[in-house]
């Protein structure tokens, strides 16, 4: 399913998206028409929006292009909204922007996800505070890890500092504390929403060798929640501690918002 301002999306139309690669985008998770933290993606898109395209995005005329599609989809499903400009000029992107909204849905994964074993890469995105579709960095480093054996790629810079991973952010159990990466980093939803929602939570650097003394590790995004990473760079981590439970106990209670 695609639609593009509401309506059903042509070929034509996404082809600035496929050939420029210039936009932002939210993905969540939703069950039976609620998703956690749907004011929090519509702020997303709000400000990513002012940043790429300098003008603003109504949030009511957002909301409804999401109703629109997914109106009568029951069950789990995974939402997607982008904001580009089919009209942008390669030559002079700094033309006047009418940015336009596309929706789409794909399946969602069964939850609880299963562990993930992760491999450190250097790597740091373009504009690393905004959700943007320029994947390929993110997408290569993926592709190489998994070609290695292991599930996914984790940033560090070049001082072996950790910030986050291909699409997900991290966060580690130190035995008393959920300790975030203070890192250039996207400030996920799922993240932001575990913050609020768990009582002893800190941020601080995090560097490759901090790893063997972190009781925990786990990624976190919308579509899957409280992951557990069972290993970093061949360092065993457990993926059966107590604080997953704990975290996706707390993550569950948060009350949805309708659509």
């Amino acid at each position: 399913m695609a639609e593009l301002n509401g309506t059903p999306v042509t070929s034509e139309a996404l082809q600035a998206l496929a050939l420029l690669n210039y936009g932002h985008f939210t993905s969540m998770r939703v069950q039976d028409q609620r998703t956690r933290g749907f004011s929090h993606h519509l702020d997303r898109l709000s400000n990513d929006c002012r940043l790429l395209f300098d003008v603003s995005l109504d949030r009511e005329r957002v909301r409804e292009f999401v109703r629109h599609a997914v109106r009568g989809k029951q069950g789990a499903f995974v939402v997607r909204v982008t904001v580009f400009d089919p009209d942008l000029d390669l030559g002079h992107p700094v033309s006047s922007a009418e940015p336009s909204v596309l929706v789409t849905t794909r399946p969602a994964m069964p939850l609880p996800p299963s562990p993930i074993r992760v491999r450190t890469v250097g790597h740091r995105r373009d504009l690393p505070e905004v959700k943007h579709v320029g994947l390929m960095g993110s997408l290569w480093h993926r592709r190489q890890v998994q070609m290695r054996g292991y599930d996914d790629a984790l940033f560090v810079d070049d001082a072996s500092f950790i910030s986050e991973g291909a699409t997900w952010n991290i966060g580690f159990f130190d035995g008393e504390r959920v300790v975030w990466p203070n890192a250039e980093m996207l400030p996920g939803i799922t993240m932001r929403l575990l913050d609020q929602v768990h009582d002893n939570t800190t941020t601080a650097p995090v560097n490759i060798r901090d790893v063997p003394a972190m009781q925990a590790a786990f990624a976190t995004n919308t579509t899957t929640g409280v992951r557990a990473i069972s290993a970093v760079d061949g360092m065993n981590l457990a993926d059966d501690h107590p604080v997953f439970e704990t975290l996706r106990k707390e993550y569950e209670e948060i009350p949805p918002e309708r659509l």
